[in-house]
């Protein structure tokens, strides 16, 4: 038996067993978590942070937006990573065999009920399904999907999720000149998946504007692009190109896992543009610790590689 299908052989063996400790919240639901993920991610519907519109739609008070399901049990922020003792034995196979490379492909959420105040809860994570070797762009790998089953403090269900990583090996075969400076590696930049909804978006991005979506009727700006306006349904749209004038509204320093073509610690900026949306991208000459909330910011434009560009922000130039 050679080395792949021995992997593969001992990945499967872990099917139907606990990928990891069964965990619980550290926190039980509450409102400030709450009113801080509903204003990081632009959720304005009032059930989730004011108990009298809650009440008035028969809640007993304020609820969990149900996207937060897996917030609640999220591990402690560590510089570099999880402890060993954290970590998913299955995964970690595959990182003994040179696998080292992993990115989140898709992930599926059910839920049986709103999360109130007080709610504690607990997962359980089983090893789902193990893929055969595949050939994939960023490199020869296998896809592993993990079960999560979220309990309430008294057992009771409250939703599950599907989540699947690749386990690849970064494939040299199709690695292009070096990015940048900065990168300094052979292995080529992620790309993102063009789509009819956001192609004129990286259209515009490949010519050094950054634009964003109108609604046509009620005139409505949001991003990241979708098919219709959240605010009238309309389908109709056009563009407008951003001032590249922001300020900082939230941040993370990325530790784990590390990709290649990315340096490490890596700052993750949340850019409220003064058009009023908000735009996730990469700070430039902004270490983490110059990471000042509200500081403003400007749109700079990065050729990761030749003819590959990505919107990045700097600090805004002083004086004019």
């Amino acid at each position: 038996m050679n080395d792949v299908s021995d992997l593969y052989t001992r990945a499967r063996t872990w099917i139907g067993k606990e990928a990891g400790k069964p965990t619980m919240a550290r926190d039980v639901v509450n409102v400030p978590m709450i009113r801080r993920w509903c204003e990081a991610m632009g959720e304005e519907n009032p059930i989730y942070v004011d108990a009298e519109a809650a009440q008035a739609e028969g809640f007993p008070g304020p609820v969990s937006p149900p996207a937060m399901l897996e917030v609640w049990t999220m591990a402690r922020y560590r510089p570099g990573g999880r402890l060993p003792e954290e970590g998913i034995p299955v995964l970690n196979l595959f990182d003994e065999a040179g696998y080292t490379g992993v990115v989140a492909t898709n992930i599926e959420q059910e839920y049986d009920r709103y999360l109130v105040e007080g709610d504690r809860v607990s997962y359980t994570a089983i090893v789902d399904d193990v893929s055969e070797e595949k050939r994939t762009g960023l490199g020869i790998g296998h896809f592993i999907t993990i079960r999560y089953e979220f309990t309430d403090q008294n057992g009771g269900p409250v939703g599950r999720m599907l989540f699947r990583v690749l386990k690849f090996k970064p494939n040299l075969a199709q690695a292009k000149a070096p990015a940048t400076e900065s990168a300094g590696n052979e292995f080529p930049h992620p790309r993102p998946a063009i789509t009819h909804d956001n192609a004129h978006y990286w259209e515009g991005i490949a010519k050094r504007e950054l634009l964003i979506q109108k609604c046509s009727d009620c005139g409505h700006l949001r991003h990241p692009p979708g098919p219709g306006c959240p605010q009238c349904q309309s389908l109709e749209w056009e563009t407008v190109k951003a001032s590249g004038k922001g300020t900082l509204y939230s941040h993370v320093t990325m530790h784990h896992p590390r990709l290649p073509t990315f340096d490490y610690p890596l700052p993750v900026l949340l850019v409220e543009l003064e058009e009023g949306v908000r735009i996730v991208a990469n700070g430039i000459d902004l270490p983490a610790s110059d990471l000042t909330i509200g500081m403003p910011l400007e749109l700079d434009f990065v050729e990761v590689e030749p003819g590959y560009l990505l919107p990045g922000f700097r600090p805004a130039r002083t004086g004019g």
